[in-house]
């Protein structure tokens, strides 16, 4: 099993010796399950159950995993003010989006490089906005420092987060909660289960079809046990998340993004409405915009780009690996690599300079010092399956 884990979570879990480590409300049944659990985000979370990395990734792609995603950030902005004086803090278009629909996000530094990726719901009564645990104390003193001025900024801690991913989540979660089925991809609403609130959103981190649900801590333990009640549900851990969101052609912030790299470097374009870019109603007006619409635009040319990659041989290709051309000059680095369970193949996603990041162009990783070719390739590698109605 060990060797699983290795081949499938490249990243590290670490953890200065002197911080405590959290529990999420969920910790009693993780352990319960028999899940191996590391440090992550501050919290201990399970890496994986007794059905392993392997079964886990692939059961999400047939039938339908659960993930406790609690360490995550949930907030509330309340006030008449709230969608402009959030939108002042992305290049994302807040303002026009109706009630009902969620939209992903980035807050961006005044040299426009990314602090966070975000996603946000306008429920009309407010904007609820999750953010990813490790991030999510200063995502939350940025956001209030920046707008805290001009609407409410209220944190959520007395809430938990699940994820339930996979193409029969719909039937499980619709056995349970009527009318969730009625949903479609980046849509959300509020529910109730046998007096729980939840707000659900149909959404999530795996390309898969799926939802995340929001419940409050003292009832998300009943929540959890009545889902993996339901056939079609097994818990999944860490691993298997990360490998799902890579063949999904998803960035893990501080793996993919982080604040050395534009929306424009990171291949993020989709994310910027046509509102806030050069020409639109509301151009501009949020930080970095000068370098982030420039980049777009093509005024300040991009010197590196975020790519896909397949590997030619079948050797797995890790995070920090170096990139070369063929011709042995170094000109980038991977981000994110495993064998994708799925795709059945080496995949990696990583920055190289604009000259490389053609479709088709061959690159060399240096793997502990041999070459492994890699084909640039179009992500995501097994394709998305949202549900759009």
């Amino acid at each position: 099993m060990i060797s699983v884990m290795v081949l499938l979570c490249p990243w590290r879990f670490q953890l200065s010796a002197d911080t405590a480590l959290l529990n999420t409300p969920l910790n009693a049944l993780h352990i319960e399950l028999g899940a191996r659990m590391v440090p992550f985000a501050g919290y201990s979370m399970p890496v994986q159950y007794p059905m392993g990395l392997m079964a886990e990734h692939h059961h999400t792609r047939a039938e339908a995993g659960l993930f406790d995603v609690s360490h995550m950030g949930q907030l509330r902005l309340v006030g008449p003010d709230a969608a402009a004086a959030f939108e002042s803090l992305m290049p994302i278009d807040v303002i026009d989006l109706p009630v009902g629909k969620q939209r992903y996000g980035l807050l961006l530094t005044d040299e426009g490089t990314i602090i966070d990726d975000l996603m946000f719901v306008n429920r009309g009564t407010d904007i609820f906005v999750i953010v990813n645990g490790a991030c999510k104390v200063n995502d939350i003193a940025h956001i209030q420092a920046r707008i805290g001025a001009r609407c409410q900024v209220i944190p959520m801690p007395e809430r938990a987060l699940l994820a339930l991913q996979g193409p029969k989540a719909v039937d499980a979660l619709s056995r349970m909660v009527p009318g969730v089925e009625k949903l479609v991809f980046m849509t959300g609403a509020s529910f109730d289960w046998q007096g729980a609130d939840l707000f659900i959103t149909r959404s999530g981190y795996t390309g898969e079809d799926g939802f995340e649900i929001s419940v409050g801590n003292d009832q998300v333990d009943a929540f959890a046990r009545a889902l993996l009640a339901q056939a079609e549900v097994k818990p999944i851990g860490l691993g298997a998340r990360n490998s799902l969101r890579l063949e999904a052609g998803l960035c893990l912030y501080g793996n993919d993004i982080d604040t050395t790299t534009t929306p424009i470097e990171a291949g993020l374009n989709w994310a910027l409405q046509k509102v806030r870019r050069t020409g639109g109603a509301r151009a501009g007006g949020f930080p970095g915009a000068n370098i982030v619409l420039g980049q777009l635009d093509g005024t300040y040319p991009l010197t590196r780009k975020r790519v896909g990659f397949i590997a030619q041989e079948r050797v797995p290709v890790r995070e920090h690996v170096e990139l070369q051309s063929l011709q042995g000059v170094k000109i980038g680095e991977v981000s994110s690599g495993l064998l994708g369970p799925t795709a059945n193949l080496p995949v990696a996603m990583g920055y190289v300079d604009a000259a490389n990041a053609a479709i088709g162009t061959v690159v060399n990783a240096m793997v502990r010092g041999k070459a492994v070719p890699m084909t640039v390739s179009a992500m995501p590698f097994v394709p998305n399956r949202y549900y759009r109605g």
